[in-house]
């Protein structure tokens, strides 16, 4: 089952469990579209991975199995794959 991240690993922006402007790869790290498209062109800095859009709990399954609350963020921020 998804973690469900709470923000972007790159800034720190809130992701909320419902929000579209979160993107994941295969090992769930988190990211907002801005930063998957400026910093990162879609790729993971820490697997290489692709990032594509994160499923959305619906919300009643949200009070069984809530989002993580856990934030993760990378040190020094996020730098591009080129």
């Amino acid at each position: 089952m998804l973690d469900i991240r709470p923000n972007c690993e790159c800034c720190d922006k809130d992701l909320p469990a419902d929000s579209k402007d979160a993107l994941i790869c295969t090992f769930e790290c988190t990211f907002c579209k801005l930063c998957a498209e400026t910093v990162l062109q879609y790729k993971c800095p820490n697997c290489g991975g692709n990032l594509v859009e994160r499923p959305i709990r619906p919300a009643k399954s949200l009070e069984k199995y809530p989002a993580s609350t856990d934030r993760v963020l990378k040190e020094g921020g996020c730098v591009s794959h080129e």
